[in-house]
């Protein structure tokens, strides 16, 4: 993500708000391979000083290859609606590991013999690994001043307190 506060210092208001969207988008990207029977769904939160080039990694497995490309392509048509898109799909074609970067977060697509043979989890030890229900932005509760009433509202009340 891009607007990121100084260590020591309380995020911002936009830095919240972006973080909040960037967890919505990831719910999304998880709740598609989820509907597509994705297997072994693992979410990693990269570590900033790691060199990590992004916030999270999403990935999982399909059990052959068009599996494995319904699983990214409900990706893309679920944060397209949304109206984000990937900077970047590799591997399409050959179905063996598909890639959708989406910059602050990428989806890794694989067939079961390519996640055992890269292994992405072990290479990236350090990342926290994360559950879906970690990721979804708590909702701000706003309080709401007391309303006010009219006028309007008043003769009403007083009129049918007569009535009675």
């Amino acid at each position: 993500m891009k607007a990121r506060s100084s260590e020591g210092e309380r995020p911002t208001t936009d830095s919240r708000m972006k973080k909040s969207e960037l967890k919505r988008q990831v719910t999304a990207a998880i709740q598609a391979c989820l509907d597509k029977k994705a297997e072994e769904i693992a979410i990693l939160e990269m570590e900033k000083g790691a060199g990590a080039f992004t916030d999270y990694f999403v990935l999982c497995s399909g059990t052959n290859p068009k599996q494995v490309q319904a699983i990214a392509d409900e990706v893309e048509h679920r944060l397209k609606a949304a109206g984000v898109r990937p900077t970047q799909v590799e591997g399409y074609k050959q179905a063996e590991w598909i890639l959708v970067d989406y910059v602050d977060f990428v989806v890794h697509v694989f067939s079961e013999k390519a996640r055992r043979f890269y292994d992405l989890e072990r290479l990236w030890k350090t990342a926290k690994r994360r559950e879906p229900s970690q990721l979804k932005p708590v909702a701000r509760t706003k309080i709401m001043p007391k309303a006010k009433t009219t006028s309007r509202k008043r003769a009403a009340a007083a009129s049918r307190r007569k009535a009675v």
